[in-house]
């Protein structure tokens, strides 16, 4: 932990409500604004939404694209370097096929899906789709080779609360007690065909034929239900990629049968921790990125993981609460994330195991006990540039050096992200209602 520190502290707060200030149940109307706060915009898709109304377009990466962003992008520096010759060898294997618009009211929210074409024929491969029946988004995805996510379109604010619902889930995690499906799912995912991190991976042997690379099927599926990304366009990209660009995160990391111990449970009722496989693989990361490496040999950053347990610092990534998905929609559940008086919070309510109806927040200031919250600043003068400092990658392709990760005179937008950024990893379908956002009362 660095000794450093700046202005006043906000203290990590957790703080459970009571059953009256929880979500309310499935379609209840119109939730009154959170005190202090000002609806400025609100999504409750009761409108018609179908992504077949935007063409699919091919993305061919490099300065060129919309989507390119630094060196870690689907053809970035990064994998050339970790990955050797033979990673432009099997990126050309493939070509990537995204889709964008904007919808809501003034377009505040952008769908962004991507997908791949690996036999050629001019058409992306079991792609994902986005569309609104019953009051609410469905995001379907397929397959793991694909992403879709809903964010917003314009910068936020300097102070804000952004929140949505979640009335359906079905991203991995236990069912009735077991990984392995009644319907022949495993983790969430089908059981066609090999389903493996191709091409990305942060190192190994990139010639390895498709299959033979890592099975995410017993490794993870997951989902993100609110994240601040640090970038502007935000979409679908490789799983590295996005493990450089959060500020914070809730999320979803359903791991297959995992007995390690590198993850954990936090059991709110008891405030003690558990082994991951006393919980059912449904639970939620909140996660605040801080500026250390979590990773020696890919661009994550380290973890601040706040809970009922108290706060860590790196290791075992912590599941925050477990959900119960058979509740939905019935019991749905609502996530948020403020941003105020120099701090971010992460809100979650609904019915957990352990503790029945809840809410729970975690709030840190930019600067705590150290410890920064990644890429915090959205304004240059936010922030003086102490916390900079360069980053170096090793492979058959050479030596490649990320300068000035985080230089004074910076800025990063916040951009909220809600779905599957992996073009990797993840497989599956949810469903998300009231989208809204406020601004200080």
């Amino acid at each position: 932990m660095r000794n450093l520190t700046r202005g006043a502290l906000a203290l990590a707060l957790p703080l459970v409500l009571p059953a009256a200030l929880s979500a309310a149940p499935a379609h209840a109307g119109p939730r009154a604004a959170p005190e202090g706060w000002r609806l400025v915009a609100a999504e409750p898709f009761n409108r018609h939404l179908d992504d077949r109304r935007a063409p699919w377009r091919p993305d061919g990466d490099g300065p060129s694209s919309p989507y390119n962003v630094d060196m870690y992008d689907n053809d970035g520096a990064y994998f050339d370097t970790v990955g050797g010759p033979a990673f432009r060898q099997q990126l050309a294997k493939m070509k990537t096929y995204r889709k964008s618009f904007a919808f809501g009211k003034r377009g505040w929210l952008t769908a962004e899906l991507a997908a791949r074409d690996a036999d050629g024929d001019g058409r992306p491969d079991a792609p994902p789709t986005l569309t609104s029946r019953g009051g609410a988004a469905h995001l379907d995805e397929p397959a793991h080779q694909a992403g879709v996510v809903i964010r917003s379109t314009r910068d936020l604010p300097a102070e804000y609360r952004v929140e949505m619902t979640l009335r359906g889930l079905d991203f991995g995690g236990q069912r009735g007690g077991s990984w392995d499906y009644p319907d022949g799912r495993i983790n969430g995912y089908s059981p066609e065909g090999c389903k493996t991190n191709f091409p990305w991976a942060s190192g190994g042997d990139f010639a390895r034929p498709e299959c033979e690379w890592a099975d995410v099927r017993t490794d993870s599926n997951g989902f993100y239900y609110m994240s601040i990304m640090d970038y502007r366009q935000v979409a679908p990209h490789n799983n590295v990629f996005v493990h450089g660009h959060r500020k914070v995160a809730m999320d979803g990391y359903n791991r297959y049968k995992y007995t390690g111990s590198g993850l954990l449970n936090c059991n709110p009722a008891t405030k003690q921790y558990e082994p991951y496989s006393a919980g059912t693989g449904n639970g939620v990361n909140a996660i605040f990125m801080t500026d250390d490496r979590r990773y020696a040999t890919s661009p994550g950053t380290e973890y601040l993981m706040e809970s009922e347990c108290g706060l860590r610092k790196g290791g075992a990534i912590v599941s925050t609460v477990d959900l119960k998905p058979e509740l939905l929609p019935a019991e749905p559940y609502t996530f948020a994330i403020e941003r105020r008086d120099g701090a971010y919070t992460m809100e979650m309510s609904g019915v957990f195991a352990h503790v029945g109806r809840a809410t729970f927040r975690y709030t840190r200031s930019f600067v705590q006990d150290g410890e920064p919250i990644w890429h915090y600043n959205q304004r240059p003068d936010e922030y003086d540039g102490r916390f900079n400092a360069g980053w170096t990658w090793k492979g058959p392709g050479g030596t490649l050096t990320d300068h000035d990760t985080w230089p004074a005179g910076s800025a990063y937008p916040d951009r909220f992200m809600i779905g599957d950024p992996h073009m990797n990893f993840y497989e599956g379908s949810a469903k998300v209602d009231d989208i809204r956002l406020y601004v200080p009362d």
